[in-house]
C-alpha cells in the first residue's frame, strides 16, 4: 500500500464489489475486537471498496476509510449512505491523523500490500489512543501452507505465501512499533463465507472456475502464471468431474485456522 508505482487495485479492482462483500461473521468479530462504540473515532487502513468500513460504520462511530487506490475509493464513494465515513486516498506509512486521535484502527486483508510492516505499524501506534486496539484480519504464511490450492497452483501459492508475514516476524514488528498485548485468534473458512477472498473456496472449489471470482483475488489476478492457471483449472475441473477432489488433502499442517484476527494495543 505504501511505496512508489501504481496501486495494485487501480489495475485489478474494477469489478471488485461484484464478489467482495463484507462477511457478517467477520464484521461481528471485528466490531467485538474493536470494542466499537457509537462516539468513537476509527480508521480503516487499506479500506478498499469500503465494504467492511460501511458495515462497521452502520454499527456506530465516526470513520476514516483510507486506501492508496483511487479506483477502490471510487467504489466506496459511489455507494449511498455512510454519512459517518470520510474517504481519503493516502499512504499507510504517513497517516493523515493527529497523534492519539483514534479509538481503534482496522486493517482487513491488506497488510501484505504494505511495502514494509515497520513504518505502517509505527504510524498506527502513533494515531491510536492509549490502550486502544489495532485489529488486523489477515492470513499468516504458516496458515497458507495447508491450503489445498497448492495442488493446482503451486507457483501462485509460493508467491502469495511469500508476501504474507510469518507469525514471529509479525509479532516482532508490532512490538517494535510499541503495539503490545498481541493476541492472535484463528479464523476458519466455512461454506457460508460471503467475502470471496483467496481461500473462500475451501469447501466450494467450483468458485475458482469462475473468472469473475478470480479477477477480484489478487493472487490469481497478479501472481498466477497463465500456463499454471490453465493447467490448474483443467486439473481441478477433471478432479471435480471424477469425484476425486479432496478439500482436506493440504500439503502440510501449518498454523491453526485459515486466517487470523491479530489484536494489539498501544501500551497504557
Amino acid at each position: 500500500m505504501s511505496g512508489g508505482g501504481q496501486p495494485l487495485y487501480d489495475s485489478i479492482g474494477a469489478s471488485y464489489p461484484a464478489t467482495r462483500r463484507a462477511d457478517a461473521a467477520i464484521v461481528s468479530a471485528l466490531a467485538a475486537h474493536l470494542g466499537l462504540c457509537t462516539d468513537g473515532r476509527y480508521l480503516d487502513l487499506g479500506c478498499g471498496s469500503g465494504n467492511y468500513t460501511r458495515a462497521l460504520a452502520a454499527r456506530g462511530g465516526r470513520w476514516l476509510g483510507l486506501d492508496a487506490s483511487a479506483t477502490m475509493l471510487g467504489h466506496a464513494r459511489s455507494r449511498p449512505g455512510a454519512g459517518n465515513v470520510t474517504w481519503v486516498q493516502g499512504d499507510a506509512a504517513a497517516l493523515p491523523c493527529r497523534d492519539a486521535s483514534c479509538d481503534g484502527v482496522l486493517c482487513t486483508l491488506a497488510i501484505h500490500h504494505f511495502s514494509a510492516l515497520g513504518p505502517a505499524f509505527t504510524e498506527i501506534a502513533r494515531v491510536l489512543r492509549r490502550d486502544a486496539p489495532f485489529v488486523c484480519f489477515t492470513s499468516l504464511a504458516g496458515q497458507m501452507r495447508h491450503y489445498w490450492l497448492w495442488r493446482y497452483f503451486p507457483r501462485m501459492m509460493a508467491a502469495s505465501t511469500a508476501q504474507m508475514p510469518q507469525r514471529p516476524a509479525l509479532e516482532a514488528a508490532l512490538r517494535a512499533a510499541g503495539l503490545t498485548q498481541v493476541r492472535i485468534e484463528p479464523f476458519t473458512v466455512t461454506p457460508a463465507l460471503q467475502d470471496l477472498f483467496l481461500y473462500s473456496g475451501k469447501q466450494r472449489p467450483q468458485l475458482y472456475l469462475d473468472a469473475g471470482v478470480r479477477a477480484n483475488i489478487s493472487s490469481f489476478a497478479r501472481l498466477c502464471p497463465k500456463d499454471e492457471l490453465e493447467q490448474g483449472l483443467a486439473a481441478l475441473r477433471a478432479d471435480l468431474a471424477a469425484g476425486r477432489f479432496d478439500s482436506d488433502a493440504g500439503p502440510s499442517a501449518g498454523e491453526a485456522g485459515d486466517y487470523a484476527f491479530v489484536i494489539a494495543r498501544v501500551a497504557a
